[in-house]
């Protein structure tokens, strides 16, 4: 053979390339196989696909990759549609796959499982609530314009709270672009924050129409609301990441309405049973006070205050009736013994002039002590009995003051009175009844 019979390896690949793309059973491959060396690249996605015995580079570009609803992940056995051809470069054949989902579970259901573990991963769905406002002003309802939720919504709330307003925020919840619909529809509440809460659903259908519902996007949308939010989307059996992330989940609109809003009529019987409870309380304590009043003004020390210091008075005399008579027998059992002693010593007849002047003297001495402790002692009784009378409450109207009473009330101070109002004015010797002409505050500066 000659030189010329030998093919280049370029020439060759190309021919063993146009064979792949020639052949009809290449053109569309249905594929199941396990993800092997998958790591996730910024645009195309390059890994392999094998079986117990054999293994096939794979690569999906960044517009199919797209469109798929989970995230490849490592060992994940997969169902792949796509076409084999043969990469010119390394003379490699691969398949290029153009829709992927997971084999055994569906596309939508192993997204939403992958959603909710990043999500609980991060804590997200540990995060505390906000409360949901017990008495609403005006509710934010997202939802479609058209479908029955927004009705059983008004007509919920109309029947229940008709004093909350319902604004709708008409948003896209089916299809490619309802993601961004909601989101920017949730960020327009906010924005506006006029709002006590918000309402977000639809009605039932498949995953895949509540599919949107289930974007992260969304989640993080409801998430950075700063306004509770109440998540109603299908039927009561349907649960969405939404539901996890919103501050309450409503089985249904209607229960998303009643979760929102009181019932008005129960809230007016309840306020009508707190005020009698109130005016009962109110009865009561009015009644104690009464009770507390009558007994002082009964008590006969406040009424006759002298008498509280009279008994302080009477002992004052008794003890000094007391000292005087301790005094005396002192004095008097003295003279005995001095007597006895002069006795006695007038057997023996000693000079006792000097002895006699000194007696004298002390004597003297002793009669002055005593009448001047004796008036020591009555200035310090009657010191008391001044102190004691200056305390009393008659001295004091007895001084020109008086107390002014408003029915039972003692008043103490310009605020509390008010003109043409009648008064009492208490006096030392009777009661004055009066009206009140004007009434001037004094201002300090």
């Amino acid at each position: 053979m000659g030189v010329n019979d030998y093919l280049t390896v370029s020439a060759l690949t190309q021919y063993l390339k146009r064979k792949f793309t020639a052949d009809p059973y290449l053109k569309r491959v249905y594929l199941t196989g396990e993800i092997s060396n998958f790591r996730l690249r910024p645009r195309h996605q390059y890994f392999s696909l094998k079986d117990q015995h054999a293994k096939i580079s794979a690569i999906m570009f960044q517009n199919a990759f797209q469109k798929i609803k989970f995230r490849p992940e490592e060992g994940m056995k997969v169902l792949v549609v796509g076409y084999v051809s043969l990469y010119e470069a390394n003379g490699q054949y691969q398949i290029y796959v153009e829709q992927m989902q997971p084999d055994g579970v569906g596309a939508l259901y192993q997204a939403f499982e992958q959603l909710k573990t990043k999500l609980k991963a991060e804590g997200v769905f540990a995060l505390p609530k906000k409360a949901i406002p017990s008495f609403p002003r005006r509710i934010a309802v997202i939802t479609s314009a058209s479908g029955a939720v927004i009705r059983d919504i008004i007509t919920t709330v109309q029947r229940r709270f008709p004093i909350a307003q319902i604004v709708l925020f008409p948003a896209q919840v089916q299809g490619e672009s309802a993601a961004n619909s909601l989101v920017e529809r949730l960020q327009q509440v906010n924005q506006q924050g006029d709002f006590d809460t918000i309402i977000i659903g639809r009605g039932g259908g498949s995953i895949e129409d509540l599919w949107p519902f289930n974007e992260e996007r969304v989640a993080r949308a409801i998430l950075n609301s700063s306004i509770p939010v109440i998540s109603s989307v299908g039927h009561e059996t349907d649960t969405t990441i939404a539901d996890y992330v919103a501050d309450l989940r409503a089985p249904t609109p209607t229960a998303a309405a009643e979760l929102a809003t009181p019932v008005l009529q129960d809230l007016i019987l309840q306020i009508r049973n707190l005020r009698l409870q109130l005016f009962q309380i109110l009865k009561n304590y009015l009644a104690r006070q009464r009770q507390h009043l009558r007994f002082y003004q009964d008590n006969y020390l406040l009424q006759n205050p002298r008498r509280l210091y009279q008994d302080y008075l009477q002992r004052v005399d008794q003890l000094t009736v007391k000292l005087g008579n301790q005094f005396a027998q002192i004095v008097q059992k003295n003279n005995q013994k001095f007597q006895l002693l002069q006795q006695s010593l007038r057997h023996y007849q000693p000079d006792l002039s000097y002895r006699q002047q000194l007696v004298m003297n002390n004597n003297k001495n002793l009669l002055d002590y005593y009448r001047n402790y004796l008036k020591h002692c009555r200035q310090n009784s009657q010191l008391l009995v001044s102190g004691l009378d200056d305390l009393s409450p008659l001295k004091t109207l007895k001084r020109g003051y008086a107390v002014v009473q408003q029915e039972e009330r003692i008043l103490t101070k310009v605020a509390d009175v008010k003109t043409e109002q009648q008064l009492q004015i208490r006096l030392s010797d009777g009661i004055i009844k009066a009206q009140v002409v004007q009434v001037e505050e004094e201002k300090n500066d």
